[in-house]
C-alpha cells in the first residue's frame, strides 16, 4: 500500500503539510472494528417513543383544564382549542427541523447548525431548566396524589424517593424505561376513557343545564378578550412536553418522530378541551375556581359521577402519569446534555457511559440538581412555576426561530416536510402572546412573580454556560492575573504557568475536519471564520475527495496557501484523496485520525446528494 501511495502522490508546493490518498479503500478496518461500527443498538418504536414524551404532555389534563377555567371561566374550552391549533402548527415546524437535522438536542441542535454555539447554548439552558422544573414539580405533585391514598406518606421524602427511582431506571437503560412508560401511558388513557364514559352517562341523566348556566356567569377578568388572553396563556402549559421527543430522536426508529408529534397533538386536542367541557357541565364556575378544585379537579369529577372507586382510580392514574413525566425529564435531559458534552460545552467528564450505554454521570448530576431545588424551595415547588412556564415557552419560540434560520441559511438541506412561512410566524406569535401573558399574570398565594423566579435560576445557569464557552479566554485572563500578582515569586509562577498552558494546549489540540467539494476561497474563508469564532483549535484538515465528478479546481492549492498565511494561529493541512465521499469514508477517517465525527464539518447538501445527513453520524453544517 505504501508503494502504491508513493507512485500516485504528487508534490504540492505549500507551507502546510499536504497528504494525498489514492483510494478511500486503503483505510483498512479490522473485521472486529467493522462489526462494532455496523452494530445497531435497539431503537424505540412509535408506542415507546410516544409513551415517553406522551406521559409528560398528557399529564397536563390533571391541571390545565382547571387552570384554564380559573382564568377564562366558561371560555376555557375555547382557549384549549386555540392551544390545539397552535400545536398543530408546531407539528410541521418540529417535523421540518428535526427531519432535516435528526440529531438529539431539540432547539439546541437546530440553532447549533444554523447560528453559533452561544445562541444554541442559550436554548439549551432554557431546555435544561424546563426539564428540571418538570421533574421536581411532577414528582412532587405525584406524591401529593399518592398522599390522598396513603395519608402517612411524607411529601419531601417521597418526592426524593420517586426522583431516585427514575434516576436509577434511566441509568439501567432507555429500553427498560420505555417499557414502564408504555404501561403508564396506556393506563392513563384507559382511566380517562372510563372517567369520560361515567361523565357521559351522568350527563344523559342530568342534562347540560349546568353547562348553559355557566355561560351566563360573570367573568372575573372583566372582558371576554382578557379572559381568553389569560386563559390561553395559562392553557399553553398543557403542551409542555411536546419538545421532549426532539431531544431523544436518535434513540427512535426511522420515521417514528413525526408520528410522536401527531399522537401527542391528538391526545392534547381531544382530552384537554373535553375535560373542560365536562367540568363546566357538572359544576358551577364558582366551585371550579376554588382552590380545592384547582388541585384535584379530575378526582372531584370522578367522585361526583362514579363514587369513591373512580376517584381512587384517577388518583392512582395521576400518581403514575406524573411519575411518567419525571421519566420523560430524565430521558430528555440525557440526550440534550450528552450532545452538549460532545460539543465541548459541558465538561467531558459527563461523557462516561456504563455497560448499558447510559450517560450515568449526566443522570446523577441532574438528579442532584433536582433534589437540591426541592430542598431549597422546602417542598413549595409551585415557586418553580415561573421557571417551568417561561422556560418551555421560550424553547418553543426558539424552535420556531430555528425553523426560520433553517429556511434562510440551510435552504438546500433536504427535509421530509416543510412548514409554511405563515404557519411559522403565526406559531411564534401565538407562543410570544402566551409568554407575555404568563409574565404579566399575577402570582397566587403571595408568591414572587414568574419572571423573578425564572431569572433566579436562569442567570446562574447561563453564567456557567458562558464560562464553559469562554474558558480558554478566562484561563488566559487568569494567567495574566497570576503573573501580575506572583512574578516576584518566580518559582511559584513558573509552576502555575506550565499547568495552565498545558490546560489551554489540551483544549486547543483537538483537530477539526472540513470536507470541501472544491469551494472557492470566499467560502473557505467563511469556514475558517466560523471555526475561529466557535471552536478552540490550532489545526484543521481540509479534505477534498477527488473523483470523476469532482476534480481539483484551478489554483485550489495556492488558495489554501493564502488561507494558511491569513490564519497563522490555525495550522491548515490539505488532504486530497481519490474515492467517493460516503458515510463509511467519514467513519474511517474519524477512526484513523482519532477525530470525533461531530468535529467534522460539511457544507449544506442539496436534494441531489446521495445520503441523508443523519447517516454521517453527527457531522455538522457550517455553510
Amino acid at each position: 500500500m505504501g508503494k502504491n501511495k508513493k507512485n500516485k502522490n504528487k508534490s504540492v508546493t505549500s507551507t502546510k503539510k499536504t497528504t494525498k490518498v489514492t483510494n478511500s479503500s486503503e483505510v483498512i478496518i479490522s473485521n472486529n472494528t467493522e462489526a462494532q461500527a455496523t452494530k445497531k443498538h435497539h431503537k424505540l418504536g412509535e408506542l415507546s417513543s410516544t409513551a415517553i414524551c406522551g406521559n409528560d404532555i398528557s399529564s397536563s389534563v390533571l391541571y390545565v383544564s382547571a387552570l384554564a377555567i380559573f382564568y377564562a371561566g366558561q371560555y376555557a374550552w375555547v382557549t384549549l382549542l386555540i392551544v390545539s391549533a397552535v400545536l398543530f402548527l408546531f407539528r410541521k415546524i418540529y417535523g421540518e427541523v428535526v427531519g432535516a437535522l435528526p440529531l438529539n438536542g431539540g432547539a439546541y441542535n437546530a440553532l447549533l447548525n444554523t447560528t453559533s454555539k452561544g445562541v444554541a447554548s442559550f436554548a439549551a439552558t432554557l431546555t435544561l431548566l424546563s426539564y428540571m422544573a418538570t421533574a421536581v414539580i411532577s414528582a412532587n405533585e405525584a406524591i401529593h396524589y399518592l398522599h390522598h391514598l396513603i395519608t402517612s406518606m411524607p411529601i419531601i421524602a417521597g418526592t426524593i424517593g420517586l426522583l431516585t427511582f427514575f434516576a436509577i431506571l434511566t441509568i439501567i437503560g432507555i429500553t427498560e424505561s420505555a417499557k414502564l412508560a408504555i404501561g403508564i401511558f396506556l393506563f392513563h388513557l384507559f382511566s380517562l376513557f372510563v372517567l369520560s364514559a361515567f361523565i357521559i352517562y351522568y350527563l344523559t341523566q342530568h342534562g347540560f343545564s349546568q353547562f348553559f348556566a355557566n355561560q351566563h356567569a360573570p367573568l372575573q377578568n372583566g372582558s371576554i378578550t382578557m379572559a381568553i388572553f389569560l386563559g390561553f396563556a395559562a392553557s399553553m402549559l398543557g403542551v409542555s412536553g411536546f419538545e421532549s421527543s426532539a431531544n431523544f430522536v436518535e434513540e427512535q426508529e426511522k420515521g417514528v418522530f413525526p408520528k410522536t408529534l401527531k399522537n401527542m397533538w391528538i391526545v392534547v386536542s381531544v382530552i384537554n378541551p373535553l375535560m373542560a367541557i365536562f367540568a363546566l357541565a357538572i359544576f358551577s364556575i364558582s366551585i371550579l375556581q376554588s382552590d380545592k378544585y384547582q388541585n384535584t379537579l379530575l378526582i372531584e369529577m370522578g367522585h361526583h359521577v362514579g363514587g369513591s372507586w373512580i376517584a381512587t382510580m384517577i388518583a392512582i392514574d395521576a400518581f403514575l402519569v406524573l411519575s411518567g413525566a419525571v421519566l420523560t425529564s430524565f430521558v430528555g435531559v440525557s440526550g440534550l446534555l450528552e450532545r452538549m458534552t460532545l460539543d465541548r460545552i459541558m465538561p467531558k467528564f459527563f461523557l462516561k457511559k456504563n455497560k448499558r450505554g447510559s450517560s450515568y454521570r449526566i443522570i446523577i448530576m441532574f438528579f442532584l440538581l433536582s433534589v437540591s431545588v426541592l430542598l431549597i424551595t422546602k417542598g413549595d415547588v409551585k415557586l418553580l412555576a415561573g421557571v417551568y412556564t417561561i422556560s418551555f415557552l421560550s424553547v418553543m419560540t426558539l424552535f420556531g426561530i430555528g425553523n426560520i434560520l433553517l429556511k434562510v441559511r440551510r435552504a438546500k438541506l433536504p427535509r421530509p416536510e416543510k412548514a409554511s412561512w405563515i404557519a411559522v410566524l403565526l406559531a411564534i406569535t401565538a407562543v410570544l402572546i402566551a409568554l407575555t401573558g404568563n409574565i404579566l399574570m399575577k402570582p397566587q398565594g403571595g408568591r414572587p412573580s414568574n419572571l423573578s423566579v425564572f431569572l433566579t435560576y436562569f442567570i446562574p445557569s447561563m453564567i456557567f454556560i458562558i464560562i464553559m464557552l469562554t474558558r480558554t479566554a478566562l484561563l488566559k485572563l487568569l494567567l495574566n492575573f497570576i503573573h501580575y500578582l506572583f512574578d516576584p515569586i518566580k518559582n511559584t509562577v513558573s509552576s502555575l504557568d506550565k499547568k495552565i498552558l498545558n490546560t489551554i494546549d489540551e483544549i486547543n489540540k483537538q483537530q477539526f475536519v472540513y470536507f470541501t467539494k472544491g469551494d472557492n476561497i470566499s467560502m473557505l474563508n467563511k469556514v475558517m471564520l466560523y471555526i475561529k469564532k466557535n471552536e478552540h483549535t490550532k489545526k484543521i484538515k481540509i479534505v477534498l475527495v477527488k473523483n470523476a465528478n469532482n476534480t481539483i479546481p484551478p489554483n485550489f492549492e495556492s488558495e489554501i496557501d493564502v488561507l494558511d498565511r491569513e490564519y497563522p494561529e490555525i495550522k491548515i493541512e490539505l488532504v486530497i484523496m481519490d474515492g467517493e465521499f460516503t458515510p463509511e469514508l467519514v467513519r474511517e477517517l474519524s477512526e484513523k485520525w482519532n477525530i470525533p465525527i461531530n468535529f467534522m464539518f460539511i457544507g449544506s447538501p442539496t436534494d441531489k446528494f446521495s445520503y441523508k445527513i443523519d447517516q454521517f453520524g453527527g457531522v455538522r453544517l457550517i455553510i
